[in-house]
């Protein structure tokens, strides 16, 4: 179903810049849409797409099986409301992006017809950005959740699937729009609020003199793009408060059982941990 196709990527970053890469190592067309002239002049000369432009190109566009946007997602609904006019009939459209409520709905509510939007999120990324860092790789050990509607056909599912097959995620989910919200407000967006925490709680420039792997480990996301995390955490605000409430009571709890030296208490959250931890190692 896949093979033939060609694909558009829109804001041509770090993902988009991936999937770029990985979608030609299959001999599928590529074409780039990004502001930057130096992304698309960078994909261009290194062969990651194989037409690009730092203007709406209706051609471009047009020329398109598949649309995958790499916007920021206050960005993805006013550029399918302004250029699907451009969209080939029968398009796909699809999005990396790490939140699904405020995007999803809204676009399949504009969507002409004869077109067809299935929200898609790559759980991958580095601490560096720019399509000059992309690399194919970064899907290997990564999960792909894609977010169906109802409204989505089973042909389009299947298609996203082959998609993250090709790119050679290890694992390929489905949630709904609502469940993703919630689950990314854990798994992702709260960790990287503990991670930029870990590093404002203490102003030292020392610490890095007496450091060990640990504190790499946890704050090696704190490396953070200011512009779109606030965008990600304010566009699921509810969600990500509730994960900071859960997170601070547990904290707190933990705190209690350390000053009263509840020696018990302290040992069955270590085993809980150890325990829930190992489902990540298989």
């Amino acid at each position: 179903m896949i093979n033939g196709k060609s694909f558009l990527i829109v804001g041509l970053g770090l993902l988009g810049g991936s999937i770029a890469m990985g979608l030609k190592k299959h001999n599928h067309k590529v074409y780039a849409i990004d502001t930057d002239k130096n992304a698309i002049s960078y994909a261009l000369e290194n062969g990651i797409i194989d037409e690009g432009s730092t203007e709406t190109d209706a051609e471009l566009i047009g020329k398109a099986d598949v649309i995958i946007s790499g916007l920021y997602p206050s960005l993805i609904v006013s550029w399918v409301a302004e250029n699907q006019k451009h969209f080939k009939s029968g398009a796909l459209v699809t999005d990396v992006t790490g939140v699904k409520g405020a995007v999803v709905d809204k676009i399949q509510g504009i969507l002409r017809p004869d077109c067809e939007f299935i929200g898609a999120h790559p759980m991958a990324g580095k601490e560096v950005s720019g399509v000059q860092h992309a690399d194919p790789a970064i899907f290997l050990p990564a999960n792909l959740i894609v977010t169906p509607t109802k409204k989505n056909t089973a042909r389009a599912v299947e298609f996203i699937y082959e998609i993250g097959r090709q790119l050679g995620f290890c694992n390929i989910c489905q949630l709904s729009v609502e469940e993703h919200d919630k689950m990314i407000g854990y798994l992702s967006q709260l960790t990287h609020v503990i991670a930029v925490s870990l590093m404002n709680a203490n102003d030292s420039r020392d610490l890095v003199q007496y450091t060990g792997d640990s504190f790499r480990d946890l704050t090696r996301i704190a490396k953070i793009n200011e512009n779109l995390w606030t965008e990600l955490f304010l566009l699921n605000k509810e969600n990500l408060v509730q994960q900071i409430d859960a997170f601070v009571a547990e904290i707190s709890d933990f705190r209690d059982a350390l000053e009263r030296e509840d020696i018990g208490k302290m040992k069955q959250k270590f085993i809980t941990s150890t325990q829930r931890r190992k489902y990540f190692d298989k």
